[in-house]
């Protein structure tokens, strides 16, 4: 379908389009963060259910390594559980600021094309 679109709402389309893939991306790494701090808040549980001296394991790329230290084990997820949460919340607002664009954009379309159809 030809909308016979002026270059200015040809510009408007080619901002939603790229908004738009902007989102699911953001969106995409913010599940996967969401994800991730899900697995750390568990895994932080079980080491909570250990009895002293309990063997524990780390993985380090494709092996498994024995934990000398329990407690600093937890600090490091404790830490990256921060580190993805500041993260999960800069993208929150990345998404609200790209969401609210969209919108402004749509508008604005709808406003100029509307015009169009009616002049």
């Amino acid at each position: 379908m030809d909308l016979n679109l002026t270059p200015y709402l040809q510009e408007k389309l080619k901002q939603a389009q790229t908004i738009q893939q902007q989102l699911e991306s953001v969106i995409s790494q913010r599940y996967q963060f969401d994800l991730k701090v899900k697995e750390i808040s568990k895994t932080l549980e079980e080491l909570g259910k250990l009895e002293e001296g309990s063997g524990v394991f780390k993985s380090v790329g494709s092996i498994l390594i024995p934990v000398k230290d329990v407690n600093m084990l937890k600090k490091e997820l404790e830490e990256e559980k921060e580190t993805l949460e500041v993260r999960i919340r800069t993208l929150e607002k990345q998404q609200k600021m790209l969401e609210d664009k969209y919108k402004e954009i749509q508008e604005e379309f709808s406003k100029a094309y509307g015009k169009g159809q009616s002049g």
